[in-house]
């Protein structure tokens, strides 16, 4: 549901569920061209690199760090390059280079990954030799929570470090004003050529008031209101929806989700609802050019879907979307050049259920429509924001909010009806959107008639682990409402069982409240807030999360709890970033490694010098040097300080 995202907590209503949803490439002959079968009956998959490579640059004498990310079954195998030849020793997936001459500018470095099954070479990284500044950093951030995994780490910052993040020597350096409330994650492009202007680092932005802002990152001063472009999402006569009554998102609903990036199409996809002068509403997927902000392919596209059924919103055996009853909250995902959207309620209007949307990134037009309560009610998708993630292979998960859930259930295990509201999906899109496997909690008709939400929090794919027998798993992590924290196998998600909850590993006791945030990854750890809650490090060890934490913070997070993300150099120099919402906005710095170690908090600065204004449900961007935080009227922009 899309309830509690905005405003205050409201009464309970209904239920959540965990989606997964598959997209596999089909082969000829009508297999997955991605997977395999392994000897334990588990899929064994093939490599896929999530993070490539990011251009570095140093001064002579310093080193250079080199970063991969890649899932596929382990054991993973890795060998860099350096101009074509292999580096000895360099058998990890992160390589630092011994220390610089002039003679290493312009070198190009990747990697070799590979298993058993196959290998793939990186994307090559070029090293610099000359100013080591911010500003110089080569790495984009074109999705929310960095990759589509959602692991929320960027391990590629090199110059944010534990020895000069604090009050003296970092801090607030300015903010980019703009025209409405900043409730997407900001998104970052390096080098992009802009015209009459030159090659610029740029910070993309979105508003509630329907406008997209494309800032210089290495500008900010001040209060900056100077653009490099801003269009309008905006048709003639056609103004933001208003709220309709409802405090989720208010006084005015734009663009809510965050958007993607594709630089290899030059484009930034983005869905915008408006109201008309008739006082109609509409929904449009919009592709804008990165260096000019001008539409492209034709666009925008229209948002409408009809999905057989005879739930809510139907006729004559046919549901439609109405566009007045949905909010585009999620963050947008990409995978092999397809734009997918999913749909949460308006302040949990009736009537409304569960919709996801894909639209070819290279034409926009719609390819495929599913709806995963077509014969009932509810079933909203809001993640408190997270977006839908992705693995390697093309299967795709999220979380429903509550909703209809057939607990009569087929000999395969499958809603009987069709309805899966509070579950965790995997859905095909080979050769349309199906669902194949899904998990959804034991109790979860009663959750849902209570408004438990599964689905106040988004999913995290992790990356594939190893248990003490060799045997390789594929998991995703997600908790909501319910104060569980569920490990489920993505190769075998568990479906519904009324006496248990058939899953690979339940976690109890650590939410003292709901959570309505997604949980996050870096080095062998899984991190996760909540809803007055302090954030925890689980450890994981043969392919087991620990069920206590390693550190925790003492800083407990109030309503709506933290959305943290890392950054970090390799693994090192990691940091926790956090944002705490009340009567100011408060950024958080803690080490990641022992998070009972508060480097930093805007508090701390004299004479507030680093105040912002709050914003519910925002999540902190790293990259480059800085910090980007949303606010109900610009980015503050956080670095090292002049």
């Amino acid at each position: 549901m899309f309830a509690q995202v905005f405003g205050t907590r409201p009464v309970p209503l209904i239920v959540s569920i965990f989606v997964a949803i598959s997209f596999s490439v089909v082969a000829c002959g009508g297999g997955s061209s991605s997977n395999t079968s392994n000897s334990d009956g588990g899929e064994a998959t093939t490599v896929s690199i999530m993070t490539q490579p990011a251009n570095q640059t140093v001064s002579a004498g310093q080193t250079a760090t080199f970063n991969v990310v890649a899932t596929g079954a382990a054991p993973l195998m890795y060998q860099w390059q350096k101009n074509g030849a292999a580096i000895s020793g360099a058998t990890n997936a992160s390589y630092t280079t011994p220390a610089t001459t002039s003679a290493d500018n312009g070198a190009k470095f990747v990697v070799v990954v590979s298993n058993s099954l196959d290998s793939v070479t990186s994307s090559a990284a070029t090293l610099n030799i000359g100013s080591a500044t911010a500003g110089n950093s080569n790495v984009d951030v074109v999705t929310y929570h960095y990759d589509n995994m959602r692991s929320g780490q960027n391990p590629n910052e090199t110059v944010l470090t534990p020895s000069n993040v604090n009050s003296t020597k970092f801090g607030l350096l300015g903010s980019f004003t703009v025209d409405g409330k900043v409730d997407a994650q900001p998104l970052y492009l390096s080098n992009v050529s802009i015209p009459n202007v030159g090659s610029k680092n740029v910070l993309y932005v979105v508003t509630e008031h329907d406008t997209v802002f494309a800032f210089d990152a290495d500008s900010v001063s001040g209060a900056t209101t100077a653009s490099l472009w801003k269009t309008s999402m905006l048709q003639p006569g056609e103004t933001p929806s208003d709220d309709r009554n409802c405090g989720q998102v208010s006084p005015e609903i734009g663009i809510t989700s965050t958007p993607v990036i594709d630089r290899t199409r030059n484009a930034i996809y983005v869905v915008a609802v408006s109201k008309t002068s008739s006082g109609g509403y509409v929904h449009r997927v919009h592709a804008l050019n990165l260096s000019t902000g001008k539409e492209l392919f034709g666009g925008p596209t229209t948002v409408t879907a009809t999905y057989p059924g005879s739930g809510a919103n139907s006729t004559n055996g046919v549901d439609t979307f109405d566009p007045k009853q949905y909010n585009e909250r999620p963050a947008l995902l990409e995978v092999g050049g397809t734009i997918y959207t999913t749909w949460g309620s308006h302040c949990d209007d009736a009537p409304y259920n569960s919709w996801v949307m894909a639209y070819d990134a290279g034409t926009l037009k719609q390819t495929n429509v599913l709806n995963l309560v077509p014969n009932g009610e509810d079933g909203g998708i809001w993640m408190a924001g997270a977006g839908p993630a992705a693995d390697s292979a093309g299967n795709v998960y999220f979380i429903i909010g509550n909703g209809d859930f057939d607990t009569t259930l087929t000999t395969a295990g499958m809603p009987a009806n069709g309805n899966c509201g509070n579950c965790f999906v995997k859905v095909s899109a080979a050769p349309k959107m199906s669902l194949l496997d899904y998990f959804t909690p034991s109790n979860t008709v009663s959750e849902s008639n209570a408004d438990i939400d599964f689905g106040s929090g988004g999913p995290l794919l992790l990356p594939d682990v190893t248990d003490s027998a060799g045997v390789t798993h594929h998991l995703a992590v997600g908790a909501g409402k319910d104060q569980n924290i569920y490990v489920v196998d993505r190769d075998n998600m568990g479906k519904f069982n009324a006496s248990k909850n058939a899953i690979y590993q339940l976690i109890t006791g650590q939410l003292p409240d709901a959570m309505d945030a997604a949980p996050i990854y870096f080095n062998n750890a899984m991190y996760i807030g909540g809803v007055v809650n302090s954030i925890k490090a689980f450890p994981i060890a043969n392919a087991r999360l620990a069920t206590t934490p390693s550190s925790q913070t003492a800083k407990a997070f109030a309503y709506p709890g933290a959305m943290p993300v890392i950054s970090a150099s390799g693994t090192t120099n990691a940091i926790l970033w956090a944002v705490e919402n009340g009567t100011n906005g408060i950024l958080h710095a803690f080490d990641a490694t022992n998070l009972a170690t508060e480097f930093y908090n805007s508090t701390e600065a004299p004479n507030g010098r680093d105040m912002f204004a709050p914003n519910k449900y925002i999540t902190p961007m790293v990259t480059n040097g800085k910090v980007y935080v949303g606010t109900p009227n610009s980015v503050a922009v956080f670095g090292l300080l002049p």
